[in-house]
């Protein structure tokens, strides 16, 4: 075993496909890690993972990786009609991509054993998609959290076992991204905090305080899965009133703080009326040509 330089390492970089989101990334997510992305429900996390799908496939010197990309979710059902909307736009900016859907392959999983065995068996699918597409490059995860806050109780021996499937997903998760030079995204939830005596045992880099919606909140599943993240995507969404019309605008915060390079924290807000659910699209109702991918000794998702 070799040791890194981590201070002149330098990893490609996946575009989120917006430019402001970019640019605070310093070009992205990183590959050759895991990278967290939490939020309560409705602050854009799986829009942030479809834009990521569609960006991968750029060529590199558009900020892409030239890839194909695995989408494992474990909230029902698959969002096909937004991943149908953000396609078409796509589509329109890059009209020589026909069928960007071609490219993503989807699995759903119901549990943390269930992802876990999985993840044992898509080597041959990284490395060999079918129909003689690129190599994978991106995982998608969403949402880790969903799969071991209803399965777990808060009793000794339940808490072993989480910790145990943490080491074990997040080990697997590594490796793969070392070998094949993944960029591997995951989703969280959050709960509410409670400060005892001043102290902050979730404190991840310099995001020691996290507010949306009025409330201070922390990302679900504790410390304990928290070492297992190389960096941490935070986002927050705040409802302005909107003088123009009486009506009201959402105003989202992204904060990032990198645990494996630097300990450094920056952020930044943006804001539109509305909600990315309200997008319009003449693209058709379903899109049959996103995948679901099977594979041996292992029971077939929903989709």
């Amino acid at each position: 075993m070799n040791p890194e330089n981590l201070l002149n390492h330098r990893t490609q970089k996946c575009s989120l496909g917006c430019p402001i989101l970019d640019r605070v990334l310093s070009g992205g997510i990183p590959c050759n890690s895991i990278t967290e992305i939490v939020s309560e429900s409705g602050c854009g996390k799986t829009q942030l993972c479809l834009q990521l799908l569609l960006a991968s496939q750029l060529p590199v010197s558009n900020g892409g990786l030239n890839s194909s990309s695995i989408y494992i979710h474990s909230e029902f059902p698959f969002p096909f009609r937004r991943l149908q909307q953000l396609s078409h736009s796509f589509r329109s900016s890059y009209p020589h991509y026909q069928n960007p859907c071609d490219k993503i392959f989807v699995r759903g999983v119901q549990s943390a054993e269930e992802l876990l065995g999985l993840l044992d068996r898509i080597d041959s699918l990284i490395t060999n998609p079918p129909s003689q597409n690129p190599p994978v490059k991106l995982i998608v995860i969403d949402s880790i959290a969903n799969l071991f806050r209803s399965e777990f109780e808060n009793t000794p021996g339940d808490l072993k076992r989480r910790s145990g499937l943490f080491f074990k997903i997040s080990g697997v998760l590594w490796l793969k991204a070392k070998k094949y030079g993944l960029a591997v995204v995951v989703t969280n939830q959050v709960v509410d905090f409670f400060d005892a005596g001043g102290m902050n045992g979730v404190r991840v880099g310099n995001l020691g305080v996290f507010n949306t919606s009025g409330r201070r909140v922390c990302p679900a599943l504790g410390l304990a899965w928290s070492n297992f993240v190389n960096s941490r995507l935070f986002l927050s969404r705040n409802d302005e009133p909107d003088g123009s019309d009486g009506g009201f605008r959402t105003r989202r915060r992204l904060q990032s703080s990198n645990n494996e390079w630097v300990n450094e924290e920056s952020s930044i807000s943006w804001s539109f009326p509305g909600s990315s659910a309200n997008l319009k699209s003449n693209a058709p109702q379903r899109y049959s040509s996103t995948r679901p991918f099977h594979l041996p000794d292992c029971s077939q998702g929903s989709l």
